[in-house]
């Protein structure tokens, strides 16, 4: 499941055992830059819409049906506000609606009427109502002498400035994004839907087939789907859930085909990829794939474990620690692919032997060597002076993300202490537009909190932290067990840890929401005991932050250089690295050979579902869908091809997190799949592209039909769809 990043370059289709060679498209291109495709050899491959009929400016395009769901990616189906998105991606409202009397993971959930429909909690949608280019804005003043720090803030405070007009007096939300490196900034303006609502989810047994074995590998079997809504005031304006709100009607929404696909067919994806890197430098690279990776997949691998124990020990917590479960296990797998493939690919050979050409092409023109011959060698002094905290640095993200208490009560803090500043000069994540979102963060931790889970992650944070090297120790962790040796320290931790569970009233709702209203000066004086550690804490905290902007702001300066330097000797279009933005690519339908005598057909079936069932999770098949496949009841929607039910294909459209979602389209505009996943043998491809090995991996639109109409009957769910 790939849930936030891209991955994506050149396609090429292999010649052999019967996979035809097309030609395929480079790049994760953003819609405003669609002119600069080759569009009439779209059309040769089977692409029979106009540019316009893509994109439209006016929001009558194909991509403007496409919406970004809470990191996630989404497609409106109907005038009514129907959306369609993958299982995994609508998993954390199927679960904090579930509990054990009604387990909407196990069983599904339906509603067949619109009353019916149950808040999505903590869900949102964003629908683009305009891009603009802002470059100019946010570069005006700013100077190659300035140093990385001051680079940073006043680009900030550009971007701040810049979304408050935008904002001023209109119901939306906007963002300022960087592309290639810094060269240049997107004023993005959304339409933000609050209310969203869960209409259909199959039980697990079909939406997450496979589960975690399966994840991130090809064949695969699974009906990663699931129906939503996006509700909206009397007033069309955007609100917060109430049964007075109405159905929000998109300009734009995607027909559905029963028709399917074959090999070789024309394909195109739009959707919100999170983060690639297929532009970072060699020594960054090094430094990922040496520290980075390989310590996140330990603490990936020990996060779960503690988890894996909690969730054994009641069925009740075992639901409430699933989605966090499920995110962290999608990480931890993909991080070990990419791993695999960085070492198989030669990745870090590549990016040297590459970067050593750059150089010689900036070497051999005097202009070029004056105004990039820097490049390189300050962007490499940069990884090694970011090394000389590394370990820290590795340390404070991951302690500002997993315990749960604290983390948030260190945010109340944080409020408290930007309230005190003019709005335009908080942190980002802290202004007024921002309160909403931080309330209703504070309130939605308690469908999940488990505090005997937190406090073992937070146990096993603090004694990492206890580890780190000299010169990078956090004091207020290091006061806690002072002067004692490894085994009095963490009996000592284990006692603090126990005063800060039991003493704290930032476990419950009412109290952390109480304490986002205080003064600084107050919470300061605060008996809370997890309050005192927020506070203590926040000297780290501020540095850290302080040495990531002075980073940031040196890499805005070296990487637009570097973005330059590649154009010159390219000599041609380039597509910025995927970054949370709507992005579309095209490709076409295609297996592929992932190792020495092993060829994979593009395309899976029922009868595979069936032959991958145990009985035991996560291969249960529903008997439903058993008594569908023994009376091979599959209408319409079967494969001519297979004979069979098709279920999941693969095409040379490829993705990363944040694409999970994405609707991808046939020549006609027609939905004939979601992408859900990429192959095991192509992740790596975030940082380098494997034209022969990578793949997304998309669920059939012919096994949804057939699963909403033939399996589960589902008529008042079909009749609102626009089926060809």
């Amino acid at each position: 499941m790939h849930i936030r990043q891209f991955i994506i370059g050149m396609f090429v289709f292999l010649a052999a055992a019967g996979v035809q060679p097309v030609q395929a498209g480079q790049g994760m291109w953003p819609l405003y830059d669609l002119d600069k495709l080759p569009f009439d050899s779209m059309k040769a491959q089977g692409l029979m819409l106009d540019r316009t009929q893509i994109y439209d400016p006016q929001g009558m395009g194909l991509s403007n049906a496409v919406v970004n769901l809470s990191g996630g990616t989404a497609s409106f189906l109907s005038a009514d506000g129907l959306l369609v998105t993958n299982h995994h991606v609508a998993f954390g409202a199927i679960q904090k609606q579930s509990t054990i009397q009604q387990n909407f993971i196990l069983d599904g959930f339906y509603a067949p009427t619109r009353d019916k429909e149950i808040p999505a909690l903590g869900y949102e949608v964003n629908v683009i109502l305009d891009t603009k280019d802002v470059t100019a804005r946010v570069l005006k003043g700013i100077g190659d002498e300035m140093t990385g720090r001051k680079r940073h803030d006043a680009i900030e405070s550009a971007t701040k400035r810049i979304i408050r007009e935008a904002e001023k007096g209109r119901e939306v939300k906007c963002r300022v994004v960087s592309m290639f490196g810094g060269s240049q900034y997107i004023l993005y303006t959304f339409f933000r839907i609050r209310d969203i609502r869960l209409v259909y989810a199959p039980p697990d047994a079909i939406g997450n087939f496979g589960g975690s074995i399966d994840n991130w590998m090809w064949p695969r079997h699974v009906g990663d789907f699931s129906f939503l809504r996006a509700y909206v005031g009397p007033d069309g304006k955007p609100a917060d859930y109430s049964t007075a709100n109405v159905p929000y009607h998109p300009k734009v929404w995607l027909p559905v085909s029963s028709a399917g696909v074959k090999e070789g067919d024309f394909t195109m994806m739009m959707g919100f990829p999170g983060v690639t890197h297929r532009y970072t430098y060699a020594s960054n690279i090094e430094d990922l794939f040496e520290y980075y990776y390989p310590q996140s997949v330990r603490v990936y691998h020990d996060c779960l474990e503690i988890m894996d124990e909690e969730s054994a020990k009641d069925s009740a917590v075992a639901i409430r620690l699933e989605s966090r479960m499920t995110g962290m296990d999608n990480y931890y797998k993909k991080y070990g692919g990419i791993m695999k493939g960085y070492r198989q690919s030669d990745i870090l050979g590549q990016k040297w032997a590459e970067e050593k050409e750059l150089t010689q092409f900036i070497d051999s023109r005097p202009e070029l060597a004056k105004k990039f011959g820097h490049v390189l060698p300050a962007l490499d002094s940069l990884t090694q002076a970011k090394s000389k905290t590394r370990e820290k640095d590795f340390f404070m993200g991951w302690f500002a993300y997993v315990p749960q208490v604290m983390n948030n009560a260190r945010k109340i803090y944080k409020w408290s202490v930007e309230r005190e500043k003019k709005d335009i000069d908080r942190e980002e994540g802290y202004q007024d537009r921002d309160s909403l979102q931080i309330r209703k963060g504070l309130e939605d931790l308690q469908i999940n909190l488990v505090p005997a889970a937190d406090k073992r992650l937070l146990r096993y944070f603090m004694v990492t932290a206890l580890d780190l090297p000299a010169g990078q120790k956090i004091e207020a962790i290091e006061k806690i067990c002072a002067g004692q040796s490894r085994t009095e320290r963490e009996m000592a931790l284990d006692q603090y840890l126990d005063m800060l569970y039991s003493k704290t009233n930032l476990t419950e709702t009412k109290q952390r929401l109480a304490a986002l209203g205080m003064k600084k000066s107050d919470l300061e004086k605060s008996d809370d005991p997890f309050m005192k550690l927020a506070v203590a804490l926040m000297p780290e905290f501020d540095e850290y932050e302080a040495r990531t902007k002075q980073a940031a702001g040196e890499s805005d300066r070296l990487e637009p250089l570097l973005m330059q330097a590649y154009r010159e000797w390219k000599n041609g279009n380039m597509y910025p690295d995927a970054n949370g933005t709507q992005r579309f690519n095209y490709g076409a339908v295609a297996g592929y050979a992932p190792r020495d005598a092993i060829t994979y057909r593009y395309m899976t079936s029922l009868t595979g579902v069936m032959e991958k069932e145990t009985g035991v999770y996560p291969f249960i098949v529903p008997a439903e869908l058993k008594q569908a496949y023994a009376d091979k009841n599959f209408g319409r929607y079967a494969d001519p091809v297979l004979g069979d039910m098709p279920v999941n294909f693969v095409t040379s459209n490829s993705g990363t997190n944040g694409s999970s979602g994405s609707p991808v389209i046939n020549g006609k505009g027609e939905l004939i799949g979601l992408d859900f996943d990429t192959d095991y043998e192509g992740v790596s491809a975030d940082y380098m592209y494997n034209s022969q090995l990578a793949r997304a991996i998309v669920v059939d639109t012919r096994y949804i039909l057939f699963l909403l109409e033939n399996v589960y009957h589902l008529d008042g769910l079909l009749k609102e769809l626009t089926i060809h």
